[in-house]
């Protein structure tokens, strides 16, 4: 089964559980409000990681360094911020652990390690060789 339907189909279900579950131990309003001071406060949150992310991307830039772990750790915490905004538990749960930079880091090397190219294939990225500059008798 295609990975997509099962998560647009699984998601909500684990979201729909985890309401009627909390709703009945803490009531609806509290579930409602839990709802929205986890939107709000990872949001904030959020932005506040955002901000810094920037400004180390931006330092990475002035050393005329390559700011690719502040790339993708950008875009961890615009995911995350998206995953906070939407209704559920589940969903806010991975969320925060996108946002902290410590679970962010852990998160992102597991997946840098299982796409990054093998040894080998990075000895086939590169020619080596010797050259020399050939004028003519011209001097051009």
């Amino acid at each position: 089964m295609n990975t997509a339907l099962i998560l647009i189909i699984g998601i909500p279900l684990i979201e729909i559980y985890l309401f009627i579950k909390l709703g009945s131990q803490i009531g609806a309003l509290n579930t409602i409000l839990l709802i929205l001071v986890t939107a709000i406060v990872g949001i904030w949150y959020a932005r506040y990681e955002g901000f810094n992310t920037l400004r180390s991307g931006m330092s990475q830039l002035v050393k005329n360094e390559l700011p690719l772990y502040e790339i993708v750790s950008g875009a961890a915490i615009a995911f995350a911020a998206l995953l906070l905004i939407l209704p559920g538990f589940a969903t806010d749960i991975i969320g925060i652990l996108l946002i902290f930079p410590i679970t962010r880091k852990i998160i992102l090397s597991r997946y840098s390690k299982k796409y990054s190219p093998k040894k080998e294939d990075r000895k086939k990225n590169y020619i080596d060789g010797e050259y020399e500059d050939i004028e003519d008798k011209d001097g051009k």
